[in-house]
């Protein structure tokens, strides 16, 4: 599974392909690197790359998975997005995901309920469908005033993540 990880301003994808106790094969955009990651009781990582040591500390913020990452010239604002944050996210935000146009489920699981036909006229914030996902059911919002153009699943359906639901216009 990869994580997004938002470094600053730029967002990176980090994929573990392999892992041997602290030997640790990883793909980073594409690039794959061989390092020895180990974490230290003081909170902080050491990582071997290539003959080179890195030391970073990762301090918490308010938010989950979100860090501040000092190492010994430059500090970094971290926000790690994984399944269980992305779906957390994406609940404080009626279930949107960046498309405005779309109702999308930001994990996999099964739809309960479709509110909704296509032809109807939705307003904002109205339920549109209801989706179980980690043992529990969420009703996922229309994010504008409009029309279902389209409704791309049915009742019962297994869905993955991510996956356009329903679209309005």
């Amino acid at each position: 599974m990869a994580l997004e990880i938002k470094i600053n301003d730029r967002t990176v994808w980090v994929r573990l392909i392999k892992q041997n106790g602290n030997l640790l094969e990883v793909d980073v955009n594409g690039k794959i690197y061989q390092v020895d990651l180990l974490h230290t009781p003081d909170s902080t990582f050491s990582i071997i790359e290539n003959g080179r040591s890195y030391n970073i500390e990762l301090v918490p913020q308010n938010q989950p998975k979100k860090y501040i990452a000092h190492t010994l010239y430059h500090t970094y604002s971290l926000e790690i997005i994984d399944a269980e944050t992305r779906y957390l996210i994406n609940r404080g935000s009626n279930g949107l995901i960046s498309n405005e146009k779309t109702i999308s489920s930001p994990m996999p699981g099964k739809v309960v309920k479709i509110l909704v036909n296509e032809g109807d006229v939705i307003q904002k914030g109205e339920n549109a469908i209801i989706i179980a996902a980690m043992k529990m059911e969420s009703e996922y919002k229309a994010p504008i005033d409009g029309i279902v153009k389209k409704i791309n699943v049915k009742e019962g359906d297994i869905i993955e993540g991510d996956q356009i639901l329903i679209e309005i216009e």
